[in-house]
């Protein structure tokens, strides 16, 4: 019998079928009273690899026009030298501001 002529077949149970999984939602990088501003540096800092680039919207999970704003003040405070354009011996305070604004992202979760 040609494939097409074959009588439709519904099944009850569907073996790939996924579970639904509860998840819990993650809060944003960018809270709704930051601004996004080249001085503010603790800020840009989560949006800064070890090596000093900016990092990308994906693994950021910002919205376009955040990224926008993100790349924008990145690039002011470079220029201001409020940031470094590659991190060398700077990472050490670098990677400080950012343990620091970890914390206090994770601080704002909990409440």
């Amino acid at each position: 019998m040609d494939k097409y002529k074959r009588p439709f077949r519904k099944s009850k149970q569907r073996p790939f079928h996924k579970s639904k999984r509860s998840f819990r939602r993650r809060l944003p990088p960018i809270q709704p009273g930051d601004r996004i501003d080249y001085r503010n540096i603790s800020l840009l800092c989560r949006f800064i690899s070890d090596q000093g680039k900016i990092l990308s919207r994906r693994r950021n999970k910002v919205t376009l026009k955040q990224q926008r704003l993100i790349t924008i003040a990145i690039k002011q405070a470079r220029i201001l030298s409020s940031l470094p354009f590659i991190n060398t011996k700077t990472g050490v305070k670098i990677k400080k501001l950012k343990a620091q604004a970890r914390k206090n992202v994770k601080s704002y979760g909990k409440k």
